[in-house]
């Protein structure tokens, strides 16, 4: 539960948005509506996020039938995870000794 509230500090940061308690279906709607909008703003987002551009393509390919913004979303949402499984592990092979820290 906590990965998915960091996630949401971590979306609402990059993406300069609020988002509500339920704030997945509310993320899906704002993706749409940059893919109707800003086209610009979504991929900059991406960017920024460090979404593999090859994987959208692919799910978007795969899954041409489904919510494009959902899709993207749930990329989204699953780099943002990986991000703080990358964070963990790190600070788990490199603790800072405590005379280290500032």
């Amino acid at each position: 539960m906590f990965e998915l509230q960091q996630i949401k500090v971590d979306i609402e940061k990059e993406a300069g948005i609020i988002l509500q308690q339920n704030w997945q279906p509310e993320f899906v709607n704002y993706i749409n509506h940059l893919l109707d909008t800003n086209f610009e703003k979504l991929i900059f987002l991406l960017y920024r996020i460090d979404v593999d551009e090859a994987k959208i393509k692919a799910l978007l390919q795969i899954k041409s039938n489904e919510n494009a913004g959902e899709i993207i979303a749930q990329a989204i949402i699953e780099r943002q995870l990986q991000k703080i499984e990358s964070r963990k592990n790190h600070q788990q092979q490199n603790p800072i000794a405590e005379d280290e820290k500032w």
